[in-house]
């Protein structure tokens, strides 16, 4: 069966790299089966993209932004038309369960629909001057040229998140997608173009992070970089970034659920098993630490191992499947060695823990006990289906556990007592905190984001996701007719 090879896409037209070179991708469910073969990009690529940005800028910046948002409101119709073509080829490409890719198209529904009513608002602001005769407010304006960089595990859902708030403020984009899932980019990147977004508005780049990416994030005309991705690479980022650019990055985390002895131990255990086996744990909000009130913990545990023990492993595209594959290869081998690391730092395999034999990336569903504050799996972020339990002997000491990482994206407690409740929403150091919920489902119309190292203070998605892709300036009337000179004339 012939292989295809999938194109890029800059300034409206689809094309080959200037490198010559392609890669291929496999299917992680079955490594036998190529999906395709993609472009090879490098700077020439990038440069060429970044000019056709310039370029359309101008014009695009002056479409009012309810048109703007019309075109948006086609591209949600679109996904919606395709929906579950796209699902499809999602599970294929990446490999999470139906169920789940259906929600990231849907995601990336809700966002479009959402930023298309976001070009009735751009709010600025008006407000009093301390001067007679005098007006001030503030205004939205566009950067101009940004990038958008974005992981495999959302392939959809998070480059609508990104792309489509920088189009409705104005501006133009440079779409660097995960090497992993240049499908499902190719497959959004038609959508819009088919929903009438002009060319140059947005430009796609497949390859290397070390050299798209790279060259990306320091070119001197990007304005803004927004980049979903391991912390690792974000770090680079802002070295890279230089003077002058707004950046944006949502990274890793190690989110922990915390169970009270008050709290419905089926409500959390559905939660648990959502949280920390949802996309095969391949979630920067999974659910990779279970911190558990020591009188409920030994109950707990066992009702999350039989739970675990009914989860069925396969292709995602099967009805009965519960987990799919790891992404790749190299995924597959990190969480092996942490599994590995984590019987050998002391804390107990309770459940799970094998690298099946089966023509795929998977890894067993994975439960360890006893995990401490010292340990590894209690500290990084794993990226897979593994989950540790640790004992709180109560709020404070769970809390405390809850936050001794460096990272902070988010948290979830399941209580029935209000003050445990609002304690936790205080004291959880996370952008995020759920009550009585996993710590995976964030609506898009409310702002996405970690602390610490979870990310860099800017929020995606919602309000906030405007004003990262926007310039707020400040203006300011006089029509006194004199000079009037602010802090000294006041009468």
């Amino acid at each position: 069966m012939a292989v295809a090879t999938y194109k890029m896409y800059i300034d409206g037209k689809w094309g080959s790299s200037n490198s010559g070179e392609t890669y291929t991708r496999v299917n992680p469910a079955n490594y036998n089966q190529v999906l395709g073969r993609f472009q090879q990009g490098n700077k020439e690529d990038v440069n060429k993209a970044v000019d056709a940005a310039e370029d359309a800028f101008e014009k695009w910046r002056n479409v009012p932004p309810p048109k703007r948002g019309e075109i948006l409101l086609r591209v949600a119709q679109l996904l919606k038309e395709h929906k579950e073509e796209l699902a499809r080829t999602m599970t294929r490409e990446m490999g999470k369960v139906l169920m789940e890719t259906r929600g990231d198209v849907q995601e990336a529904i809700d966002t479009c629909e959402l930023m298309a009513g976001e070009g009735r608002r751009l709010f600025g602001r008006t407000t009093t001057s301390e001067l007679r005769d005098k007006f001030a407010m503030t205004v939205r304006l566009p950067l101009g040229v940004v990038a958008c960089i974005t992981p495999w595990n959302f392939p959809i859902a998070i480059p609508a998140w990104k792309i489509t708030a920088a189009l409705i403020c104005g501006n133009t984009v440079v779409f660097k997608p995960s090497s992993d899932t240049p499908i499902c980019a190719t497959k959004f990147i038609e959508i819009l173009e088919k929903a009438g977004v002009p060319k140059g508005v947005v430009n796609m780049v497949t390859g290397p992070g070390g050299t798209v990416g790279t060259h990306l994030v320091k070119h001197k005309k990007v304005r803004a970089v927004s980049f979903t991705g391991h912390k690792d690479t974000g770090a680079q980022i802002l070295k890279d970034a230089g003077i002058g650019k707004k950046i944006g990055l949502e990274m890793g985390s190690k989110n922990p659920i915390i169970i009270m002895d008050d709290a419905d131990l089926e409500l959390a255990l559905d939660g648990v098993v959502w949280g920390a086996f949802g996309t095969c744990g391949q979630r920067c909000t999974a659910a990779s630490r279970v911190i558990v009130h020591k009188k409920v913990k030994e109950k707990f545990q066992r009702m999350l191992i039989e739970r675990a023990k009914k989860l069925r492993m396969g292709d995602g595209l099967h009805p009965k499947t519960d987990v799919g594959p790891l992404v790749n290869k190299a995924a597959q081998e990190k969480v092996a060695k942490y599994i590995e690391l984590g019987k050998n730092e002391g804390a107990k395999l309770s459940y799970g823990g094998k690298v099946p034999k089966l023509k795929g990336w998977f890894v067993e569903p994975t439960i360890f006990t006893g995990a401490s504050p010292d340990m590894k799996i209690f500290q990084d972020e794993i990226f897979g289906p593994v989950t540790s339990l640790t004992e709180a002997r109560n709020l404070d000491h769970a809390i405390e556990l809850a936050n001794a990482v460096e990272y902070g994206l988010s948290s979830s407690i399941y209580t029935s007592n209000i003050q445990n409740a609002m304690k936790a929403i205080k004291y959880l150091e996370y952008g995020l905190t759920y009550v009585n919920s996993s710590t995976i489902g964030s609506e898009v119309h409310l702002p996405f984001g970690g602390t610490k190292a979870s990310g860099s203070g800017h929020k995606e998605v919602g309000w906030t996701g405007i004003e990262f892709f926007t310039d707020e300036k400040t203006v300011y009337i006089d029509y006194s007719g004199k000079l009037q000179r602010a802090q000294i004339d006041i009468e």
